[in-house]
């Protein structure tokens, strides 16, 4: 929200009392509190008919502080609030000389200056990475007698700003306009399904509003060098998050929000799933199931969009009988063939359904300020929203959800979770504008949580929509309804990627998009894409997404890409135990992984999927493709050449490759089997040790179907001997030399060629040497 009219003046009816001089900084047991003047005191009189802000800094955790901006703090705190991790503050130190006042954190040290002109500055070591300076935190009043408060902290020179949830416009947010606002707006406009009150810089920190509401960010678009943000109200706060690196800050705010649940194994699958609006009965879900199975296509996860409900009933959790006569022998017999279930909801109960009387009679529906149910015809007649904020209902939706998982349902899609108004009230009278965003994650913390107590702890995932601050707590999230399309696939891209810079650790698409049916060849990059991300899916509107319905080659690149996903479970799921501990992303941006290179910094059509593999999408329907390569060797995965990275390379690919390409220095795990994405990863695996240089060391871990580490092997290079050891399984493992020449002797280990050593690792403890060539 913009306040003033360019540098110097101020907008028509806007006033603004803006931080000028430092009153008083007193310690407290949570911290510091300043009190800051909006005009400068120049004597006794000029205390009167002033405005105060009281400013408190506090810090829940080593490296974060947090600032809290208050004007009146009469006002009742109705909620809904983040649920935030609270420590003891027994980490924090403050200091005082004649001229500033310090509160230090872990590697943060926040200035508070003494004088006559306001400022606060947050320091790395010595480095001051941002900072607010005279006049930025503000009151500000409009002329309808509206109230906010604003803050602005400045963004340096080459600073670049990333993260403020799923977001589909330029992946640099730099001169953009972001309110965090959920909207159902679809993924080619500036709305967004998942919007997150934080964002992460180019210098290595990051900014988490901590505001349910609409905050409303000026990303260097009003003021050029501040990233502005603001709320309606009468008090701001924000914690300021230091890495030093993008991975430590997203690690450190992710323990301070929530880390991503571990989704089971199975979840990274194939998912098939009917479309929307396309017809299907038993007969047609068994056509799927058995043509993949013909074709030899890997299939995990067969969904049931919207309409295994009859029409304007949703939501009522019943199968219409009308074609599903059977539902629980149709999911018994689906899950003998090995596959997942999973069923759409959400949390909106159109007035045909029968739940719509249940809601409305104990009060489980929002109303409005009369009393009324608040209705809507806007997706389904006359319907309500389940009121999450009262126990009751919760237990009540959870109850008809236990039902489905008894007879055979292993998931659901919580679609929709946006589109919650602000005019109506709520059971425990949470304020509406706060609820709007913040619903979504009461939504899917009651699906989630049935799902945990139903099939057990890291047994639960959901395929979710709608998300705030916290939200990954619940994974999955796909991106939402993309139009068929090379430009649709980009944009996708870039919301994963500006999601996995706010703390999601899984994020999904629609291969193929969702709107319309793609041409074959856009289908086709797509499934390369699709099944290089953390969970896969085929899905869309109006059409049918099996392969065969493009060409006989879809098929064939879809066999392809998901024995190949299959065969690479040991290390994602290695990943996904790294999303769920430490919070990062499964699918990186270039510049989380490479801080130091500023060609990194702005790439947005290309990723890591994990630490060690690097993925280029392909947006051209002549398989023309353009891509960097950060310094170091690369080797690519599937035809074995090995490059020199430093430099941006021009290729074009057929529909069985990308740019896929192994990082040096990385220990590759892959997998026994590639037709399935749950099975017992350490046995028979193979490990390939890629462009290990003289000095470095590197590690692989391979997990368990639970995620608990069972195998871990690290190999260490000195001149041409390369050491290894192993800890863990006691399994057997091949390790396979790549891009260091050939073996010349193995000492320790049961055989060898000239590039790969077996070993048959009968104790728990094995190490070996290996002198190269």
């Amino acid at each position: 929200m913009k306040f003033t009219d360019g540098l110097w003046l101020v907008r028509d009816g806007i006033n603004i009392n803006g931080a000028v001089q430092n009153y008083v900084v007193e310690k407290t047991s949570e911290g510091l509190t300043a009190i800051t003047q909006t005009t400068p005191i120049t004597g006794r009189a000029a205390t009167l008919n002033s405005t105060l802000l009281t400013v408190k800094f506090h810090s829940p955790l080593p490296g974060v502080v947090g600032v809290k901006i208050i004007h009146n703090d009469g006002v009742i705190d109705r909620g809904p609030a983040f649920e935030l991790t609270k420590g003891t503050g027994d980490h924090v130190q403050i200091e005082e000389t004649d001229s500033e006042t310090v509160l230090i954190s872990g590697g943060l040290r926040v200035v508070i200056r003494k004088g006559e002109q306001w400022a606060v500055d947050f320091y790395r070591g010595d480095e001051r990475i941002t900072g607010s300076g005279y006049k930025s935190m503000a009151y500000i009043t409009d002329q309808d007698g509206n109230t906010f408060m604003r803050e602005e902290l400045d963004i340096g020179v080459g600073e670049f700003v990333y993260g403020l949830g799923e977001r589909f416009t330029a992946f640099v947010k730099n001169g953009q306009v972001v309110d965090i606002w959920n909207k159902d707006g679809g993924t080619s406009s500036e709305q967004a399904y998942k919007n997150i009150p934080f964002y992460v810089t180019s210098k290595g920190y990051g900014v988490f509003v901590n505001q349910p509401e609409l905050v409303s960010y000026e990303i260097g678009s009003e003021k050029v060098k501040k990233a502005q943000f603001s709320v309606a109200g009468e008090s701001l706060e924000y914690f300021v998050i230091e890495g030093p690196t993008i991975k430590e800050v997203i690690s450190k705010y992710t323990s301070l929000t929530g880390k991503p649940a571990l989704p089971p194994a199975w979840t990274f699958g194939l998912w098939l799933t009917t479309s929307f609006t396309t017809d299907y009965d038993e007969a047609t879900v068994n056509s799927f199931v058995e043509g993949m199975a013909e074709r030899d296509l890997p299939l995990h996860v067969f969904h049931f969009d919207c309409f295994w409900m009859r029409e304007y009933q949703w939501t009522d959790f019943q199968w219409d009988s009308r074609v599903f006569p059977d539902p629980v022998g149709m999911l018994k017999r689906l899950k003998e063939k090995g596959l997942k279930i999973c069923v759409w909801i959400n949390s909106y109960i159109g007035q045909r359904s029968p739940l719509f009387e249940e809601g409305k009679k104990n009060g489980y529906l929002i109303k409005k300020a009369n009393g009324d149910v608040y209705q809507t015809d806007l997706w389904q007649a006359g319907m309500g929203l389940v009121d999450f904020t009262n126990p009751a209902a919760c237990e009540w939706y959870a109850g008809y959800l236990r039902d489905l998982v008894d007879m055979g349902v292993d998931s659901f899609k919580t679609d929709f979770g946006e589109r919650i108004p602000t005019d109506v009230v709520y059971f425990d009278g949470s304020d509406p504008q706060k609820m709007h965003n913040y619903y979504t994650q009461l939504y899917n913390k009651v699906v989630f949580d049935v799902l945990e107590e139903k099939l057990g702890k890291n047994e639960a995932a959901v395929f979710a929509r709608s998300a705030t601050a916290g939200g990954q707590q619940f994974p999955v999230h796909w991106g939402g309804d993309c139009y068929a399309d090379y430009e649709s696939m980009a944009e996708s891209l870039r919301g994963g990627l500006s999601l996995g810079l706010s703390g999601f650790g899984f994020w999904s698409h629609d291969i193929g998009g969702f709107e319309n049916t793609a041409p074959a060849h856009v289908f086709k990059r797509w499934l390369a894409f699709g099944l290089l991300s953390s969970h896969s899916r085929l899905h869309g509107s109006t059409s049918y997404r099996v392969p065969w319905a493009y060409d006989d080659e879809a098929v064939d690149v879809t066999r392809f890409f998901t024995k190949l996903k299959c065969s690479l479970m040991p290390y994602l799921y290695d990943v996904a135990g790294q999303a769920h501990e430490e919070g990062w992303a499964s699918m990186r941006a270039m510049v989380m992984e490479f801080p130091e290179d500023p060609t990194c910094e702005v790439l947005d059509r290309q990723y890591m999927l994990g630490d060690s593999l690097l993925v280029a999408p392909i947006f051209q329907e002549n398989g023309e493709v353009k891509y960097y390569l950060p310094a170091g060797r690369w080797t690519h995965l599937l035809n074995g050449e090995t490059v020199q990275g430093g430099s941006w390379r021009k290729e074009t690919h057929d529909f069985f490759s990308l740019p896929l390409f192994v990082r040096q220095n990385s220990l590759l795990a892959t997998g026994s089997v590639d037709t399935r994405p749950d099975y017992d990863f350490a046995d028979g695996v193979k490990f390939g040790l890629y462009s290990l240089e003289d000095g470095a060391a590197t590690t692989a871990t391979v997990r368990d179907i639970k995620g608990a580490p069972e195998l871990t092997v690290k190999a260490e290079r000195k001149g041409n001997t390369v050491t290894v050891a192993a800890e863990g399984s006691g399994k057997a493992f091949t390790l396979a030399v790549k891009d260091l020449g050939t073996i010349a002797s193995v000492e320790g280990a049961d055989q060898a060629d000239e590039t790969t050593v077996k070993v048959n690792a009968g104790s728990k403890s094995v190490s070996f040497t290996i002198t190269l060539k």
